[in-house]
């Protein structure tokens, strides 16, 4: 299975309504997305983390590249900062395992 971790930071408070319109439909097309076996989110230290895993990287890759999740990173850039991470496993991380791996091996987006 693959498994991505993003975390993002507002650029501006009055940024959280776009932010959480735009992350509530992006989850709800990760959740029903063909290959999706499970996404979920947190904020931790002020950083808004998504966690979602699988069946393999190019069904990751197809819901990245459509609809709500599509929208929501042409408006990022203008509302946050942030990181990802993706990587094939065998188990899924923990949230304390999630912000590590984040804080440690996140690409700037």
């Amino acid at each position: 299975m693959y498994v991505s971790i993003t975390g993002l930071r507002l650029k501006r408070f009055w940024h959280a309504p776009s932010f959480w319109r735009h992350a509530t439909a992006a989850m709800v097309q990760a959740r029903s997305a063909d290959g999706c076996l499970q996404s979920d989110a947190r904020t931790m230290s002020g950083i808004h983390h998504t966690r979602s895993v699988w069946r393999d990287r190019q069904a990751m890759e197809t819901y990245l590249r459509s609809g709500a999740h599509l929208q929501a990173m042409r408006v990022f850039p203008k509302i946050a900062t942030g990181k990802t991470y993706g990587y094939d496993s065998t188990a899924i991380p923990d949230w304390d395992e999630v912000h590590r791996l984040w804080e440690n091996k996140g690409r700037e987006v």
